[in-house]
């Protein structure tokens, strides 16, 4: 018995050193690091915490903050609704389907930082593909937008960019709508229930588990948006796009404070988990399991 406890432990020694290794060393790391001062060139000195009393006086610290609660507000929800919008229609049996599935699905499988270097042509203000549109359909100029060079239009520029990977949650909600029993269907339309009333009472509670982990998922990775900000914007114009998790990759590695970065990160982990927290806690009125 004691051999093949050693042997199982001998074969799962390279997953556990590397767990120990370059996760829970380094997040235990990141949490002494906070309480010091840490210009990455010198040692850090402990110094308690005065690296969160500074992030509650720092400006631009709640700025950022400010941004990214509102690129989740928009973003997350919208990508929900496109994403439920797409696999309505390609849920729909006529030919070819399967093809339309993994047209939409592939800008989810392209870098991040190409599509950002795609998008920062698309929105060119003079010559951008988007713009074109607006001006071929003969919108004024004045209310053509500036979009990345436009402190206003910058933000809503980024969330209407996170739609371009809508049909990843779309693949995820047609595999949700597919597995609907049609007998709930059939009865609800007995019971004389339309098209949106099935929707509304059939379609969204059988499928409110997917949405809640979509949502979830969303809701994380919105927190740590940073590629589309780094790449498109470095955070501008005027800091509109100064996203919390750029302003922690400039604290650690344009201003070289480890300390205060790490500070940032932890404050980071308990918004993340706050926000997940109440989402989960609250899902119980709204999501339907089958039993």
């Amino acid at each position: 018995m004691k051999s093949r406890t050693f042997t199982g432990i001998a074969f799962c020694s390279p997953l556990i050193f590397g767990l120990v290794a370059f996760t829970i060393l380094p997040v235990l790391a990141s949490l002494w690091f906070s309480l010091c001062n840490y210009p990455i060139l010198d040692p850090p000195r402990f110094v308690g915490a005065a690296n969160y009393v500074e992030l509650a006086r720092d400006d631009r610290f709640w700025h950022s903050v400010r941004n990214t609660f509102t690129y989740v507000l928009l973003s997350v929800p919208l990508g929900m609704i496109v994403g439920l919008g797409l696999a309505l229609l390609l849920n729909q049996k006529v030919s070819g389907i399967k093809v339309f599935r993994t047209l939409f699905f592939l800008p989810t499988v392209v870098p991040l930082v190409a599509n950002s270097v795609l998008w920062v042509r698309l929105l060119n203000p003079q010559q951008g593909l988007v713009n074109t549109f607006f001006r071929a359909m003969h919108m004024p100029e004045a209310w053509v937008p500036g979009w990345l060079s436009d402190e206003h239009w910058a933000l809503p520029g980024l969330v209407l960019m996170s739609l371009w990977g809508a049909g990843g949650g779309a693949v995820l909600y047609v595999a949700a709508l597919q597995d609907v029993p049609k007998e709930l269907f059939e009865a609800a339309e007995l019971d004389g229930a339309g098209p949106s009333q099935r929707f509304r009472h059939v379609t969204i509670p059988m499928i409110s588990p997917v949405l809640l982990f979509t949502g979830v998922m969303g809701l994380i990775g919105g927190f740590q948006e940073f590629a589309r900000a780094f790449v498109m914007t470095k955070g501008g114009p005027w800091d509109s796009t100064l996203f919390y998790c750029l302003h922690l990759f400039n604290s650690a590695f344009t201003e070289f404070r480890l300390g205060y970065a790490s500070a940032m990160a932890w404050v980071l982990f308990a918004i993340i988990l706050a926000a997940t927290a109440i989402v989960m806690r609250s899902s119980s009125k709204h999501v339907q399991y089958e039993q």
